[in-house]
């Protein structure tokens, strides 16, 4: 299937690698215009997406870091950064995009939460606390912009083979470890690669969606049941 996104004024923040990286490719794919943004969303880079794209359907939020340890070890710098990226993030992106999406005649917000913001493990106090916010953050948001028709919804991967979960592999004891325990833990035994997850973001952003909202979708090979 080809054209799913086509005409789609898309700004996607955190791009670089992993899921990001797939999912703008499949989004080209699909004839999207995008403007790609790196995680600090302020306001002037949303109004030149804008400018650029001639105004703003999707806004598409995954820029993410991720630290691992635990909590009495954590130190208090990293559990501010990482929640200044996590959340106040998706914060100023949306703050700074709705006024544009509310022009859309069909606009969707989807941003990257987690699985292991609905399960959290040891060593991921703090992760787990920004991608729990997410979540709620998008229940919250959906409900406020439904008069719009502005839609906003979330997904939940679970475990994904990019560099981006390296710090809680070596936190688990490294990557024999983690394949260990994922082989137990994941029913469909194995953790999923980027082009897996990527479909599940064109979906959403396209009008195939076009009743979804409030959602937290996990995909994640059947670990939360």
């Amino acid at each position: 299937m080809a054209d799913r996104l086509k005409g789609k004024r898309v700004v996607f923040i955190g791009a670089a690698t992993g899921i990001g990286r797939e999912t703008v490719r499949q989004f080209a794919a699909e004839g999207a215009q995008l403007v790609i943004a790196d995680k600090n969303a302020e306001q002037g880079q949303a109004s030149a997406a804008a400018d650029k794209l001639g105004g703003i359907d999707v806004l598409v939020n995954n820029a993410a870091i991720q630290y691992s340890g635990a909590i009495t070890d954590f130190d208090v710098e990293r559990w501010d950064r990482i929640y200044a990226v996590n959340v106040k993030g998706i914060f100023l992106a949306c703050k700074h995009a709705i006024p544009h999406l509310r022009k859309s005649k069909a606009a969707s917000i989807v941003s990257t939460a987690s699985l292991a913001g609905l399960r959290g493990g040891p060593g991921m106090t703090a992760y787990s606390s920004t991608k729990g916010a997410v979540i709620a953050l998008t229940t919250a948001l959906a409900l406020e912009l439904a008069p719009d028709r502005i839609r906003v919804n979330a997904v939940c991967p679970g475990w994904v083979d990019t560099p981006f979960n390296n710090p809680a592999i070596d936190y688990m004891g490294g990557a024999d470890v983690q394949a260990r325990i994922l082989s137990a833990m994941v029913p469909l035994g194995r953790q999923a690669v980027p082009a897996e997850i990527a479909p599940l973001f064109v979906y959403l952003a396209s009008d195939e969606s076009i009743f979804m909202t409030a959602q937290s979708i996990v995909i994640d090979g059947g670990v939360y049941n």
